[in-house]
Order: C-alpha cells, then sequence, then structure tokens
C-alpha cells in the first residue's frame, strides 16, 4: 500500500489554482509510476490544462487493446473540520484506507495501475496490450483531455476503454455500470438595480436580485421535483422492462438508505417515479449555490442588485445537452419577476451514455469479476456523469466498460472519503482476471 498511500497524499485539487505545483506533483507520480513498472513511452502530455499521461505496452500482437482511463486530481476537503484525520494524510481504519481521493479516483486508478503492473513483475509480459491515459482535470471541467481526444490521434486507438471510477452496489456485489446521465452544469445571472440600494430609502420599488432568483428557482421545480421546463421531459425514454426488472431484484432497503446515506427525515423527487429511475433514468434539476447581498457578520440592510444561483441539470439518454440549454434560457425568461433579468451561462455539458451489457468486452469483466468475488455481477446505472466516456465513444468509436469497485458510502466528495482495503486488492485481481480473460490466458 505504500505507493498507494504516497499518492494520496499529494493533495492534487484541481479546482483551486493554489494547488497548480501539486497538481503537476501527481501527474509526474503516475508518469514515473508508470515507466518504473515497464510501461513505454510514458509522458506527460502538455496542453491548455494540467497535463494528461500517457504511457502504452503494446506487444501483444493480434490480442485487444484496451484504453485504460483515470483522473489523478481530487475535489476540495472542505470542510476540514468534519474529517477525522487530515485528507491527505492516508490512514488505514477498520479495513479501509482514508483520504482525499481514496476512491475518486486515485485508489481506483492504483488498481489499474497495480494490476498492470503486477503482471509485468510477474510475467515480464501482458495477455493483452494496454495504453494508458490519464487526466489531471475530472473535478474541474476536463477540458484538456476532450479537446485532445476529440482530434482521435493515432497513439489512442484501441478497442474499448476500461474506467474504475464508479462504485459497487453493495458490499461484495461486483458491479459493472451501463448508463450515465448526462449534464448542464452553470449559473443563472440575477440583475436588477445598476448598484446595491439602501433598503429604506428604496424598499418596496427597487427589485431585489436575491429575492428574484428565488423565485426563479421555485418556478422551475415544483414541491415534488417535477421539473417545469417546457420541453424537458419530451425525449426522455423509459428503460426497458428488462432492465427495470433487474433494478428490482438487487438487494436494497429503502429505509436504510434513506438513513444512513441520505441521512434525511424524507426522500424527495417525484413521488409516483420509483426510486431507481428517480436516480438513474429520470432528469434532474439542482441548485447548488446562491451568491449575492451581504452575508457577513452584522447588519447591512442593502437590496442586491446582482445574484448569481449555480445549478445543474442531469439529462438521460436521447436528451441533448445544447437543447436543454436553450430549453433551460426561455424558461427563465418567463419566471423572471418584473424588474430583474435573468441570464444562462453555460459552464460544462455532456450527453447521457448506455452501453449494452452484451457487448463482448463488457460480458468478460463481468465473468471476471463473478470469479474473484464469487457472486454474479450485477447491471446498474449511475445517476452521476462521466463525460469523457460519450467523447471515447463519439471521437475513438469504443465502448467504456465501467468497472468500479468503490462503495456508496465512500464519501466521495465529501469529507472522511475512503475505499476499502479488500475491495482494492479483489479489484486488481479481478483485472488481471479480465484482462487473461480478454487475451485468452
Amino acid at each position: 500500500m505504500d505507493d498507494l498511500i504516497a499518492f494520496l497524499g499529494i493533495p492534487s485539487i484541481s479546482a483551486l489554482s493554489e494547488h497548480s505545483g501539486d497538481v503537476r506533483r501527481a501527474a509526474e507520480f503516475v508518469r514515473d509510476w508508470l515507466a518504473h513498472a515497464g510501461l513505454e513511452h510514458s509522458r506527460l502530455i502538455e496542453g491548455d490544462g494540467n497535463p494528461l499521461v500517457f504511457a502504452e505496452w503494446t506487444r501483444a500482437p493480434a490480442k485487444p487493446t484496451l484504453l485504460l482511463y483515470g483522473h489523478y486530481d481530487v475535489q476540495p476537503p472542505d470542510p476540514l473540520n468534519e474529517w477525522t484525520t487530515p485528507p491527505f494524510d492516508p490512514q488505514i481504519r477498520d479495513g479501509s484506507l482514508y483520504a482525499r481521493g481514496a476512491a475518486d479516483d486515485k485508489g481506483q486508478v492504483y488498481i489499474l495501475m497495480e494490476a498492470v503492473g503486477r503482471l509485468l513483475r510477474e510475467r515480464g509480459r501482458l495477455p493483452v496490450n494496454v495504453k494508458f491515459l490519464i487526466e489531471g482535470e475530472e473535478e474541474s471541467g476536463g477540458e484538456h483531455i476532450e479537446h485532445y481526444v476529440a482530434g482521435a490521434p493515432p497513439e489512442l486507438r484501441s478497442d474499448a476503454a476500461i474506467i474504475c471510477d464508479t462504485a459497487m452496489f453493495a458490499p461484495g456485489l461486483p458491479t459493472i455500470t451501463t448508463g450515465l446521465r448526462g449534464l448542464v452544469y452553470g449559473e443563472i445571472h440575477v440583475a436588477g438595480a445598476r448598484t446595491d440600494l439602501h433598503s429604506g430609502d428604496y424598499g418596496g420599488a427597487a427589485p431585489n436580485a436575491i429575492e428574484a432568483a428565488a423565485q426563479i428557482i421555485a418556478a422551475l421545480k415544483d414541491r415534488d421535483g417535477h421539473i417545469r421546463i417546457p420541453g424537458l421531459y419530451d425525449r426522455v425514454r423509459r428503460p426497458s422492462d428488462a432492465e427495470l426488472a433487474a433494478w428490482r431484484s438487487l438487494p436494497f432497503d429503502a429505509k436504510e438508505y434513506r438513513e444512513k446515506e441520505i441521512g434525511s427525515p424524507a426522500l424527495a423527487g417525484e413521488p409516483e417515479v420509483p426510486l431507481f429511475e428517480r436516480l438513474w433514468s429520470r432528469p434532474t434539476l439542482e441548485v447548488h449555490g446562491i451568491r449575492g447581498g451581504f452575508t457577513g457578520e452584522g447588519a447591512k440592510t442593502v437590496i442586491p442588485a446582482r445574484a448569481v444561483v449555480k445549478i445543474s441539470l442531469r439529462l438521460v439518454p436521447d436528451q441533448r445537452p445544447e437543447e436543454v440549454a436553450r430549453q433551460l434560457e426561455t424558461a427563465l425568461a418567463q419566471a423572471a419577476p418584473r424588474g430583474v433579468t435573468a441570464a444562462f451561462k453555460l459552464l460544462s455539458s455532456a450527453p447521457a451514455s448506455v452501453v449494452d451489457p452484451e457487448n463482448p468486452f463488457i460480458r468478460k469483466a463481468a465473468e471476471a469479476m463473478e470469479k474473484v468475488f464469487g457472486r454474479k455481477t450485477v447491471y446498474v446505472r449511475c445517476g452521476g456523469s462521466i463525460p469523457i466516456v460519450g467523447v471515447f465513444e463519439k471521437s475513438l468509436g469504443i465502448p467504456s466498460v465501467l468497472a468500479g469497485f468503490g462503495l456508496p458510502d465512500d464519501n466521495i466528495h465529501a469529507p472522511n472519503e475512503k475505499m476499502s482495503v479488500e475491495n482494492i486488492r479483489r479489484g486488481i485481481d479481478a483485472m488481471i482476471a479480465y484482462f487473461d480473460a480478454l487475451g485468452g490466458s
């Protein structure tokens, strides 16, 4: 575990410019580790953003070529006071490794790295060809890798992409994710008066930008979670009966989910739609923050002239990000109260993606995971987004195998992020079994 612990100890927070040196240090760690493991052409790919790490081993003629993807950057660790141990001082407790990035995604990237490294150490060769492409901006936009892959460079030619950046449905239950929601993320900019005004002198006449922002948000979604953006649901496709039946057969306790994972007195969302459909196959609209006015200590009686609302919409198959962004802009114009304007600034977007579980690369992954874990692999979708999956499909024409080894309670993006040490070890074994199965070993 020493190398993984050293990797996790690097605070490679891509969203914070003060950690740009740490981000590069993490990229160099991956590059040097892969080179030392025996991969060839290990290097940093520079560009407009954090460097990509590329390395390859392609000495298995007539065997499949796999593109192994992951990211070395992590989320900010705030709030720090909620961590039991420091986020960049990795600690093993109760069978889990605690650190920022343990599950998302350094621990899972390391599963791929160590699987390849172990095979090269023990056998001197691999049963398949592999190409690593590890990025450092997944948590802050990922524009560098998207532009690079969109050019379809010959060095990326592969038969399938392998991604370990998802979770198992339950402990000990091998899981492959077959669908990801897409994303439209941006800001609503609300503007009222020319400048902030005194609430005593102008209250009752001047428009209040924060109040208007609240009214706009309330107009976009009702209290039962139905999104009120005209046309948004037109392209929503219901999952197949077979997929819905598979979801219903998953081991699941709704009460335990609400109490242990969510921690709320009740669940939200469309009450007439079953939970897994709400999580995996329905669009969502969420508010992430509101900025404006005075929020400091003490009193300052101003009427805010400006407000910014950060929002995201998760999209499902057939929904088009550019169309949804236009629908949102139309809804904002209709919802804005008298005296203010509301404009949407798009920050990032990605379409949803779905893969066929009968694809041979996915089927063999399921068989390898079943062999190592001793239980039949289940197929689920994920409510989150991994934009590069769609880019791989569009630009390289390859499917992505989403075989993750995290757990639902690993606290990704939250304090006390962790990953099961046993899952790391079994994940490495499963990837080795997968490579052997594809290579015919």
